[in-house]
């Protein structure tokens, strides 16, 4: 009989993870079933461009796997049984497996009252193709408001404001602006959104969201037309209703290796677990750590079934990408820990290695049978936990 394996989600970690052990395994020993509730493989890294009115690539699944043995299997995964090891999937189907890989992402967190019922997100292709429809419907005039300063919060002002500059733009961070970068990608960054007429509002917390826009901690009402809550991710709930052993911000809690503390036969990666990475802190909720984590599993997982020993983990950071319009962009290096460097490459040159970025990250999951030469073995192990660590 076959290893089944099932890989739940299709972003940047579970197609990584699906197409790499596709590379590793021989297909006449197992099945690696991929559950994707979207039948495209979605860019997270650009849905700010999406909901700011530009067009992604379209990359079906089926085309993506296609030739590689994997199976893509369309459905929104609804519960997990980790103890009877099965998945269900649209409250109807079950699929058995004997491995499975969480890659289930995250989604947009919360965080203050209103932000369901007025606020707009950008964590998905379907909350940002909402968000785009909002915007085209602003007339000129109107403001936008940002809550967010990290990543998303940037690129989503920056993006916005460049795409309609007939629209006021605020954004509001609980912290000082980019107050994580180096001094050179600070005043960049302040630069840039002088550039684009983004006003920033600094150290200030929002307390509530209503449809005219937003009230702070200290009650002072910021006027808007539409408000994009990018102030953090959540882990999905999924895993908190299942005995896996989870953290208290319901990410899975994994090993060097993504395999659950609880459970040998669950894997995590990208946003879903709760990783260590270099110098002992977890890994961040990332693109730069969803693809590692990816790899890391499935080698690990190809290493355990056919005996041969797990690869060290090695995953550390390089840097931060932050894109700011089309044009201009910050690229933060950073030492393995994630902790900003002096150096920094900005304006059009760090733009231009943004983009060879994201495309190069869509094309290594586009071409998954070509990106590394094929070492398919045979399964020998009649369990996963039999091989030793390198």
């Amino acid at each position: 009989m076959k290893h089944r394996i099932v890989v739940l989600g299709a972003g940047y970690a579970g197609a990584n993870a699906a197409g790499r052990l596709a590379k590793r395994l021989h297909p006449a020993d197992v099945d690696i079933t991929v559950v994707n509730a979207d039948p495209e493989f979605v860019e997270r890294v650009r849905v700010h461009q999406l909901a700011a009115g530009q067009d992604l690539k379209s990359r079906p699944l089926t085309e993506v796997f296609a030739g590689t043995g994997v199976s893509v299997r369309l459905g929104r995964v609804t519960a997990i049984d980790v103890d009877h090891k099965t998945v269900s999937v649209d409250d109807r189907d079950e699929i058995a497996y004997d491995t499975m890989v969480y890659a289930l992402g995250s989604t947009a967190a919360s965080g203050a009252p209103g932000v369901a019922e007025h606020a707009y997100d950008i964590a998905g292709k379907q909350s940002a193709l909402r968000a785009r429809a909002r915007l085209a419907s602003l007339g000129a005039g109107a403001t936008v408001l940002v809550v967010g300063g990290g990543l998303t919060g940037i690129e989503a002002a920056t993006e916005i404001a460049e795409a309609r500059p007939d629209l006021g733009v605020v954004l509001v961070a609980r912290g000082g602006l980019g107050d994580w970068l180096s001094d050179k990608a600070r005043r960049h960054l302040r630069a840039a959104f002088d550039r684009l007429g983004i006003t920033v509002r600094e150290h200030t917390d929002i307390a509530r969201v209503q449809e005219t826009g937003a009230v702070t901690g200290d009650g002072v009402v910021i006027h808007a037309e539409m408000t994009v809550w990018t102030a953090g991710f959540a882990a999905h709930p999924i895993p908190t209703a299942t005995t896996l052993t989870v953290s208290d911000t319901g990410r899975i809690v994994v090993d060097e290796t993504m395999r659950s503390i609880s459970h040998p036969d669950v894997y995590a990666v990208g946003d879903a677990a709760l990783a260590p990475g270099a110098g002992g802190d977890p890994l961040r909720m990332s693109c730069a750590s969803g693809v590692p984590t990816a790899y890391q599993a499935a080698d690990a997982i190809a290493a355990r079934l056919t005996g041969r020993a797990v690869p060290r983990n090695d995953i550390g950071y390089t840097g931060q990408c932050i894109s700011l319009g089309r044009r201009d962009a910050i690229v933060q290096w950073v030492t393995p820990d994630d902790r900003p460097k002096s150096s920094a490459l900005t304006g059009r040159p760090a733009a231009r290695l943004k983009e060879f970025v994201c495309k190069s990250a869509a094309w290594s999951v586009s071409h998954p049978t070509t990106m590394m030469p094929s070492r398919r073995r045979r399964i020998t192990a009649t369990s996963p936990d039999s091989a030793h660590t390198a």
